[in-house]
């Protein structure tokens, strides 16, 4: 199986959403959105990867595959919950009622429909594809609920007294809402209520996830349609900071909202805890083309999902940070996942990372990635948080194809995909710049 440090790149061909995501008995498992025939878009299946510390990940092949008629052209995203020692999937399952005659990998005009799945496993790496799949959620007709074809992507939970799951929809596909269903056995499931915002908000919100943290509750969306800039990526993901009742699921959402990422190429994120009981968070990171390797699709780096106040912070994982403790003193002396660099940042400084720039502007962190990234219609080549109030201490980890920029410990956070990086690192004379690597491998066996 294919092992890999720091950022889960797909085995091959595609990828998309992570799924899945759960700490199980002593794994992390993460599934994935996977086309495993060409590096595009297609029928989904559910590839898999396991890790014990977040670090290192193996793939583990394919979990889920099209098998019965309501996800029989695609397993879409969903979640995972452990109970009585056994590992659960809820995913949305797509039946095409009409394929495209020239791809049967798509449809006409959106014409299917989508419905919420389960499947389980006891071991969590073996799954009855055939016999072992039942519909929890049928389609949605009732469309004063939601959409019977755009509803998707559950997320599932335990709470006080009864589980609960979120779906993502859309009012008319004119703007997104997020609905609510709680089951005391996880097989009969009854619809509670909705929360939804309007259409400036993006007109479908994918992948939710609902949570609480210390410092109070967070609603994740992915929101389509949200930005109306002319670039390529309109669909980005948000965070609220929300309140939300349990027994009633009345949810209030504020009307302003935070990118859980700044570098615009983040997506579709979803989160659980981790062995210690902490809030982590993985990410797709979208690419626009494919690598030389002929694959295309990646994840981002743990992340600790905190809110303090009405700001929610993503914080490096503490694992991941730990893992980077050899000094180097040049980037030519990294391991092959790269490394990692820190600095402070003042207001007019500049550091370029093999010709991925870094510069303070106006009080923000801004990135530019015009010299290793591809030219097209749309591209976003430069990306910029929100201007920062005080200091400005970057964690930076760079690897050959994702930058992901770390400010002040989670504050705000730029991840970008990038092609032809080179091995080079230049700054003022006087600038301090801590570089780190990771250690290399005692053994390159199976994980399990």
């Amino acid at each position: 199986m294919k092992r890999q440090r720091l950022h889960l790149k797909a085995p091959d061909n595609w990828v998309n959403d992570p799924n899945g995501f759960i700490y199980y008995k002593g794994y992390y498992h993460l599934f994935y959105q996977y086309f495993p025939y060409e590096p595009r878009w297609g029928t989904m299946h559910w590839g898999h990867a396991v890790s014990k510390d977040l670090v290192t990940w193996e793939h583990r092949g394919i979990a889920l595959q099209p098998s019965v008629r309501e996800d029989q052209n695609g397993c879409f995203s969903g979640s995972a919950l452990e109970e009585d020692g056994r590992l659960y999937l809820v995913y949305t399952g797509v039946r095409y009622e009409v394929v495209n005659p020239k791809d049967p990998h798509t449809c006409l005009n959106e014409q299917f429909e989508s419905a919420q799945l389960m499947i389980s496993s006891g071991d969590g790496f073996t799954f009855d594809n055939e016999k072992g799949k039942r519909v929890i959620i049928p389609p949605v007709i009732d469309r004063s609920i939601g959409d019977r074809t755009h509803t998707r992507d559950p997320k599932i939970w335990r709470g006080k007294d009864a589980w609960y799951l979120v779906l993502g929809s859309t009012v008319e596909e004119q703007y997104g809402e997020v609905l609510f269903y709680r089951s005391e056995d996880l097989e009969n499931w009854t619809y509670i209520n909705k929360a939804w915002k309007g259409p400036e908000y993006g007109w479908m919100w994918e992948c939710p996830d609902v949570f609480e943290t210390e410092g109070g509750g967070v609603l994740l969306v992915s929101a389509m349609g949200l930005l109306k800039n002319g670039e390529k990526e309109k669909n980005q993901t948000i965070c609220f900071p929300v309140e939300m009742d349990e027994d009633s699921c009345q949810m209030e959402i504020p009307d302003t909202y935070q990118f859980v990422d700044y570098g615009m190429d983040l997506y579709a994120p979803q989160t659980t805890l981790d062995a210690e009981g902490r809030r982590v968070m993985e990410a797709w990171i979208r690419m626009p083309c494919p690598t030389e390797q002929g694959w295309i699709g990646m994840y981002s780096s743990p992340r600790i999902v905190e809110r303090k106040g009405r700001h929610i912070y993503f914080r490096m994982h503490p694992n991941l940070r730990a893992a980077y403790s050899r000094k180097i003193t040049q980037v030519g002396q990294a391991m092959p996942e790269g490394y990692m660099a820190v600095f402070d940042l003042e207001e007019g400084e500049q550091v370029d990372l093999g010709g991925f720039q870094i510069r303070r502007q106006d009080g923000k962190v801004r990135t530019d990635r015009t010299a290793v990234y591809p030219a097209f219609e749309g591209a976003h080549l430069i990306s910029e948080t929100p201007e920062l109030k005080g200091e400005c201490h970057l964690e930076v980890l760079v690897d050959e194809n994702l930058v992901e920029i770390y400010v002040n410990d989670g504050e705000y956070v730029i991840s970008n995909a990038v092609y032809g990086l080179k091995p080079v690192l230049s700054a003022g004379k006087e600038k301090k710049i801590q570089l780190y690597t990771m250690s290399e491998e005692k053994e390159n066996t199976s994980l399990l």
